[in-house]
């Protein structure tokens, strides 16, 4: 029995001692730090977090008599030593580990930091990745680069600049912070030109390299994006290669501000090389507690303890290791004590001196992770709390200026309310949105002094000036050629380039480098290609080979900056290029000869047909017809022998639109007639007059495409493959030229001896070009002319590289020109002479005749109320010859006569009844009606 009791008794008492030891507050706890102690972040966060330790340690308040020891493990800037470290910090059973300052080195960590569960809180580490989720026990005291970029990204937006130039240190920190920049520039239709990768060393000679190199690309602003540097080499091998001036626009993160922060005053005073460059500072509101701090520091640089001036990061520190400390605590108050236990994985793997096995995870670490997500309390820094990234919410940004020695805050961002001119804790509680027209800062002097906005980029230098392209023609020179036996460029395109060059608010300078031999015109599509800088395919490039052309050869291709001609605007074109707005209209015309009419007294016969006039004659005739038949009763003109009536009968109708007002018709059927015959007529009229004026001006010969016209002829160089694809493929078919009758002409010379020839003769009966070079060819030859309307539109244009500024600036300049009217200048000054000009010899083409068909409605509509007249009139007779006939029998006894004799005397009865005189038929009925009373005897 007794040996029973015995073990039992010892058991007991384990538990007993093991219980009460795990209900004991530790004495003290060891928190961990990893950092550069000599670089401008570490000289102000250490003596920031051993003072933050020192006050916690002295606060009887906080963990309750636990002491907060500090291991801090310096890794001078390396991975490898940041790893070591944080083995060496988690071998003294550290609960948390602050730091590191590098992103680099925050990535290795993070990973000891997952499978060991110790908490890794970082209040330098900017890299947006870190917040991804393969770091859970990734903690960001300050803010991430993710909100920096974005105030980076307004920052442009808010100077109208759409491209920059990123300079960087080939690191995470650098490749990821101006990934993000990127993105976020994107979405303000803007993009990083180009980007310039550094050594973490900084070394001089490569920056130099770098810069001097970038001095040959368009974007004039820079976004600098590398390690706080104090000797600010960046800066001073640019003031060295002349680009602190103001060509030049500098955008910086806020290493420079957390650099400048950290000099003391005395080199503050040599830093003008800097103006004008604009930063970013990551936003600390003012406070007591931040101003006893500061003053705290003054005295601990006086001590010794403090070799650098604060900067933002230093308050961060500080505020981090309260953070832990809070989190300490409240862990403390929940679970009473902290352990640690062997990782079954790690026991069982067989090192040979490394120890690993050795290694503890911290049990209580995703408590405590949670606990510090929890953090809400106010610091050094402002109001801290984190977010579902496990990021510090954003607390906005300062922005500065440096002007002179001075360096000036012009403003704020945050984002909630973008760029203002309030601090970002003064808007809290606003809603997460803005418009850019909402942004405001105050004015900034930027490099060289100014305050003017930098345009921020230019399209040539004067060590590069721009390359365009120019078509060497053979023919069409007063376009665009090279003036033989010079290097002169010149035409009517070159001088319109140079006079919207001229209303450019900015200097261009530029050379010319004609395309082609001279001896043929050379082909566009080539031209527009080396413009795209798209030329790769290896039959393109012995093509171009040939034309034996002195081109800039740029990464493998020969490229032009623009091209400057008779460039026709077309969509395969405007997919790899930008072209500016066309500064002359043109379109396929169709040319042919012309022949001026004679004078001739039957001009005013030619607006109608045959079938035209002769349907007006008998018009006229029918309505002189009714007219008789209406009034030969009742009015005296149209009586009396018959040649007076035919003639009478014949004038009336003529005179109709000439009668003056005192001839009278007695009927109203002839008045409705009259007023009908008088608006046909005056219809006819108008457009026999409108027809026979355009008739006289000029007649044009007949055109119309049928099998014997002959052949038509188009240009055989320059653009020749789209002309001939818009005869061939496209229109052709309504135009009805098949593809034999197609033959290629070279030159103006060609085409004249064509159309000369004639079909008949081996020539041509028509050409077909571009109305522009039509025009130029008209110019000189006066016995040809346009034939229709143009069938297809199109413009020419200059043609820039993709996203090219200066497509924008130049269309500006071409819409300014056409308005004021230069454009119309410079065309005459090469197309006409005081006699000619090849603009009034457009399509003017011989209106069609009229005829019978156009008219017929006109004609039906008279020719209706004519027959509606003469019906009523004859119903309205036959009842009064019915009624005289009738009074006639009733007055005379009838005779017996042969029924063939009885019709022959009524019809001609009905005959002399329509030529009596209606008054005396009237005259009569009211005799009959009133007989006069006998006289008595």
């Amino acid at each position: 029995m007794k040996e029973l009791v015995i073990p039992r008794l010892f058991v007991s008492i384990w538990l007993l001692v093991n219980g009460f030891v795990s209900c004991q507050r530790p004495d003290a706890v060891n928190l961990g730090a990893i950092f550069t102690f000599d670089s401008v972040i570490g000289r102000a966060a250490k003596p920031a977090m051993e003072a933050a330790v020192s006050d916690i340690n002295n606060d009887s308040r906080i963990l309750n008599g636990t002491k907060l020891n500090l291991l801090m493990d310096d890794v001078n800037c390396s991975v490898f030593l940041g790893s070591v470290g944080a083995f060496q910090l988690v071998a003294e059973e550290v609960v948390a580990i602050i730091g590191p300052q590098s992103s680099g080195i925050a990535h290795m960590i993070s990973a000891i930091a997952n499978g060991l569960q110790v908490p890794l809180i970082s209040y330098a580490a900017t890299d947006p990745t870190l917040s991804a989720l393969q770091f859970p026990f990734f903690i960001r005291t300050t803010q991430s680069d993710s909100y920096q970029m974005a105030a980076m990204a307004d920052l442009v937006d808010f100077f109208s600049w759409r491209e920059v130039i990123a300079i960087m240190v080939d690191n995470e920190y650098g490749r990821n912070g101006i990934g993000a920049l990127g993105e976020e520039l994107n979405k303000k239709r803007a993009k990083i030109s180009y980007k310039l990768f550094l050594s973490n060393q900084l070394d001089e000679s490569e920056v130099m390299d770098k810069l001097n190199k970038s001095k040959l690309l368009g974007p004039r602003v820079y976004v600098v994006h590398v390690n706080p540097d104090p000797r600010l080499r960046i800066f001073t091998v640019a003031r060295k290669l002349q680009m602190m001036t103001d060509n030049y626009t500098w955008l910086v993160t806020d290493w420079l501000s957390a650099t400048l922060d950290s000099l003391p005053p005395t080199k503050k005073t040599s830093l003008g090389f800097l103006q004008g460059v604009v930063g970013l500072r990551q936003h600390t509101p003012e406070s007591s507690q931040k101003r006893a701090f500061m003053s705290r520091w003054k005295g601990m640089q006086q001590k010794g303890s403090a070799s650098s001036e604060l900067n933002t990061y230093g308050l961060q520190a500080y505020d981090t290791v309260w953070i832990v400390a809070y989190a300490i605590e409240r862990f403390l108050d929940e679970h009473k004590n902290i352990t640690f236990s062997f990782n079954s994985k790690l026991v069982d793997m067989k090192t040979s001196g490394l120890q690993i096995e050795k290694l503890k995870v911290f049990t209580g670490g995703n408590d405590l992770l949670d606990i510090i997500l929890q953090t809400n309390f106010t610091g050094l820094s402002g109001q801290v709390q984190f977010n579902q990234d496990q990021n510090v919410f954003s607390g906005g940004y300062d922005v500065i200026n440096i002007d002179q020695v001075s360096i000036r805050t012009v403003g704020y961002w945050s984002n909630v309310s973008g760029l203002s001119l309030s601090p970002p804790d003064a808007r809290k509680g606003e809603q997460n949105s803005y418009s850019r027209v909402e942004q405001r800062l105050q004015n900034i002097t930027w490099p060289g002094g100014k305050t003017e906005r930098p345009r921020g980029w230019i399209i040539a230098a004067d060590e590069r000036p721009l390359r365009i392209g120019v078509p060497n023609r053979a023919s069409f020179v007063e376009f665009v050629t090279e003036v033989h036996g010079s290097h002169k460029i010149e035409g009517y395109c070159i001088d319109v380039f140079l006079k919207a060059r001229e209303l450019i608010p900015y200097d261009v300078p530029y050379m010319f480098e004609p395309f082609g031999d001279g001896q043929s015109n050379p082909r566009y599509d080539d031209l527009v290609q080396m413009v795209a800088a798209d030329v790769s395919n290896s039959l393109r490039l012995l093509a171009l080979l040939r034309t034996k052309q002195h081109v800039e050869f740029r990464h493998g291709l020969w490229v032009f900056d623009a091209a400057v001609g008779d460039i026709a605007i077309l969509t395969n074109r405007a997919k790899i290029v930008d072209f500016s707005q066309p500064y002359a209209s043109t379109g396929l015309v169709i040319v042919a000869p012309i022949r001026n009419s004679k004078s001739s007294a039957w001009v005013f016969l030619k607006p109608f047909t045959v079938e035209m006039w002769c349907a007006i004659a008998a018009s006229f005739v029918m309505i002189a017809v009714v007219i008789w038949i209406l009034e030969h009763r009742v009015n005296d003109e149209f009586r009396g022998p018959p040649k007076r009536q035919l003639v009478t009968m014949l004038m009336f109708s003529f005179s109709t639109l000439f009668k003056t007002n005192r001839e009278e018709y007695f009927t109203l059927m002839t008045y409705i007639v009259a007023f009908h015959s008088v608006a046909a007529i005056a219809i006819l009229l108008m457009k026999q007059f409108s027809n026979c004026k355009s008739a006289i001006r000029r007649d044009y010969q007949k055109f119309t495409w049928t099998a014997g016209n002959g052949g038509m002829a188009f240009p055989f160089d320059g653009d020749n493959s789209k002309l001939y694809s818009k005869l061939v493929i496209n229109p052709y078919n309504s135009l009805y030229i098949p593809r034999s009758r197609l033959f290629p002409l070279g030159s103006p010379e060609e085409y004249e001896s064509a159309l000369r020839r004639g079909p008949s003769n081996g020539g041509v009966a028509a050409i077909v070009d571009e109305l522009l070079y039509v025009e130029l060819f008209l110019s000189k030859r006066k016995d040809f002319g346009i034939i229709g309307q143009p069938f297809t539109r199109a413009g020419w244009g200059f043609a820039f590289q993709r996203e090219s500024p200066l497509a924008v600036d130049m269309s500006t300049a071409i819409l300014s020109l056409s308005e004021s009217g230069e454009l119309q200048k410079i065309r005459e000054k090469w197309f006409c002479t005081k006699e000619f000009c090849p603009g009034d010899k457009k399509h003017r083409q011989e209106p069609n005749q009229l005829n019978l068909i156009s008219f017929w409605g006109l004609f039906l509509l008279c020719g209706a109320f004519s027959l509606t007249a003469i019906l009523v009139f004859l119903v309205r007779l036959v009842c009064q010859f019915v009624r005289y006939k009738r009074r006639h029998m009733q007055s005379s006894s009838p005779s017996p006569m042969p029924s063939s004799t009885h019709c022959s005397q009524v019809i001609r009865h009905f005959f002399d009844f329509i030529d009596e005189k209606e008054e005396v038929i009237k005259r009569m009925f009211r005799q009959c009606e009133n007989p006069r009373p006998q006289a008595s005897s």
